[in-house]
């Protein structure tokens, strides 16, 4: 029976549902084309599943029409009887437009919910004038549908003149909208939109010409011996736009690492990735992608990752923070997962139970292949560990459940640039103390045995006795390059942290680990630093010295020792609480955030001065506490103390250089 002309009105549950979707989600508009592609896509699935013996290429093709203003959708899909059209097309399932309203008012990402409240379709009329449906349903027996609305609140139906089953959406481009009927603009929206769709998207040019070329005859020559030609013309062809079998839909054992690194190119740039996590899981979810570690910046604070996220290969976002854990963010990479529920506001999408579910699946499958490659390939680990490290403190910092499992895969550079786990630290340290026992004994500064009754009793002594390991850091090996000297000439080691997050990252190392405890190699002198003696031996040095150096430097909140170091070279040392200094990094580092109110010297470390008795200089001022130079002499042993600790202030440093002229001046005479 031929279909009569019928005119009515769309019904939907609210009012004016045009000015909703142009309110909403006008400024992200090239989203129209994703839908109604995706929409083609599905309607292929559909003929798939009711005629699986068809084996015939299934495709959608996207025309473009400049001349006669027209952008055309086409699909080879289920098509749509006039029955389907009055039902899906005629009445939109829009259940509130409040609710709608309310969900995403302020969203950043309103695109991304189109064609989930039944809107998909409708979004076309954002950049049409006029649209139009031809359809044929795949039924037997069906006749082809005609369908046009120019505002979509009012249609008309007839009959159609399509004679294959499918749909096609003829699009007439308003004058506003006429970037769409560029092939440039057009090929880009499908690019990022439809780049990876389960079916070949192709995309043609309604105006273009047939191209005439010549080309050589084979086995032909001409009378002079050249070949003999041919005119040929070239047919306009449409172009493939996507991939329907991206790379994170293949099996990793599939997956050769020149294919991933193409993939990471093609997405992300011509910088090579360092390694990636492949996700591939069909239950309780299915999800699919590729997890890259791009090379870190020093400044990571300011560096942001890129996860695109698809749904059904179907590109939904540019970067899925409700999904992603915070400190995964700072990788590149795709994530497919269909299960997700779209159809929520981000609130509901962080808090969802199943959302949080897959977000631990993604932080445990990262920390695995960092583990497993710590024990498997620990060369290439070692090898990446400088620009993953930032990425892997900072993972520490945000999640305690992967700080917990990455605890013995982190890795420490000593002074040799050897890395080393935390156990391997450890260990390392007790071994050393099991050598020193078997080894000969230890001599004093005058070459005498010291005894092992009197290292105990001295231990005995100690009131509160810290019984954590303690292990020794860096944050700068040319600023602190005396103390590396001293420790090395000890055969004592110590690691490297000078990245900026190393201050916030130990301190949580140390909470959650009560064996051990961190400290800067400038923090305090050592035992192992200083001959064996005792505080009544060295009384008389301590008060001389304490009262000539607070005097000459005019500062009576200096606290001054006096201890004898084993390198008589030395003469003077600062060391800085390790808490106080911690407390002043972290004042510091909120200050440069923006985060200030507070003053960062309110928690100045507690500054220790520390001069060797065994030093020719030391004594001398001691001996000669009276002499005119020996003030000069303080100031400039406090100096090179400090210069070795931090650099010295403008004023400080101009004052230091006018002293050591002054000091060079009376060894000239």
């Amino acid at each position: 029976m031929a279909i009569e002309m019928e005119k009515g009105s769309v019904s939907i549950d609210a009012q004016n549902i045009m000015p909703v979707i142009k309110r909403w989600l006008y400024s992200d508009k090239d989203i129209f084309l994703r839908e109604v592609v995706s929409n083609g896509c599905d309607a292929i699935t559909k003929y798939r599943m009711t005629n699986p013996d068809d084996e015939s290429e299934m495709s959608v093709m996207v025309t473009v029409d400049k001349e006669n203003k027209t952008l055309t959708i086409s699909d080879t899909g289920i098509g749509m009887t006039e029955d389907e059209v009055k039902r899906y097309i005629n009445q939109v399932a829009f259940s509130g437009a409040s609710e709608f309203m309310k969900k995403f008012e302020g969203d950043e990402k309103k695109g991304d919910i189109i064609g989930h409240f039944g809107l998909g379709f409708y979004s076309v009329f954002m950049v049409s004038e006029n649209v139009e449906i031809e359809t044929l349903s795949c039924q037997e027996g069906a006749e082809p549908v005609h369908w046009e609305s120019k505002d979509g609140m009012d249609f008309a139906i007839s009959e159609g003149h399509r004679t294959a089953h499918g749909t096609s959406i003829i699009l007439h481009i308003s004058d506003e909208e006429k970037e769409f009927l560029e092939l440039y603009r057009v090929r880009e929206v499908l690019t990022r939109y439809c780049g990876y769709m389960a079916y070949p998207i192709y995309l043609m040019d309604a105006n273009a010409k047939p191209v005439e070329r010549e080309e050589e005859i084979p086995g032909e020559t001409n009378e002079d011996g050249t070949p003999k030609k041919r005119k040929v013309v070239d047919e306009p062809k449409p172009s493939l736009i996507n991939d329907t079998k991206p790379l994170w839909l293949k099996k990793p054992s599939e997956c050769e690492d020149k294919e991933y690194i193409d993939f990471y190119h093609k997405m992300f740039g011509w910088e090579d990735p360092l390694f990636w996590v492949h996700l591939n899981v069909d239950y309780p979810f299915n999800l699919k992608g590729i997890l890259y570690f791009p090379k870190l910046r020093n400044d990571f604070g300011k560096y942001e990752g890129q996860v695109k996220l698809f749904a059904g290969q179907v590109f939904v976002a540019d970067n899925v923070k409700e999904v992603i854990p915070e400190f995964l963010m700072l990788l590149k990479g795709v994530i497919d997962c269909p299960d997700l529920p779209l159809n929520v506001s981000r609130s509901a999408l962080q808090n969802d139970g199943f959302v949080k579910k897959i977000s631990e699946y993604i932080t445990k499958k990262v920390a695995d292949k960092l583990i497993g490659m710590c024990k498997t390939d620990k060369e290439n680990y070692e090898k990446y560990w400088d620009d993953i490290s930032p990425f892997i403190k900072f993972g520490c910092l945000k999640d305690t459940k992967f700080c917990d499992k990455m605890n013995d895969y982190i890795l420490f550079k000593n002074l040799d640039d050897k890395y080393l786990t935390l156990p391997e630290l450890l260990v390392k340290e007790e071994e050393k103390k099991d050598e020193n026992k078997d080894e000969a004994e230890v001599l004093d500064a005058d070459g005498n045995p010291i005894k092992k009754e009197s290292t105990d009793a001295a231990d005995e002594n100690t009131e509160e006795k810290d019984e954590r390991k303690v292990i020794y850091y860096v944050t700068d090996k040319l600023q602190q390059g005396q103390y590396i000297k001293m420790f090395k000439e000890q055969n004592m080691d110590a690691v490297i942290l000078d990245h900026n997050i190393d201050t916030s990252f130990i301190s949580q190392l140390e909470q959650r680990n009560e064996h051990y405890k961190f400290m800067r190699i400038d923090a305090d002198v050592t035992e192992s630093l200083k001959d064996e003696t005792s505080a009544e031996d060295l009384k008389a040095e301590t008060d001389t010295l304490t009262d000539v150096f607070k005097k000459a430097l005019n500062n009576d909140k200096l606290t001054v020792k006096v201890e004898k170091l084993k390198n008589a070279d030395i003469a003077s040392v600062i060391t800085l609480s390790e808490e106080g200094r911690r407390m002043q990094d972290m004042m510091k580092m909120y200050a440069m955030n923006g985060m200030g109110g507070m003053d960062p010297n309110m928690f100045a470390a507690d500054q220790t001065l520390t001069l060797n008795a065994n030093n020719e200089l030391v004594k001398y001022i001691f001996e000669h506490k009276d002499s005119e130079h020996v003030p000069m002499f303080c100031e400039q042993l406090y100096d090179l103390a400090m210069l070795s600790n931090q650099p010295l202030s403008v004023d400080a440093m101009a004052k230091f250089v006018q002293r050591s002229n002054q000091i060079m001046m009376l060894l000239a005479k």
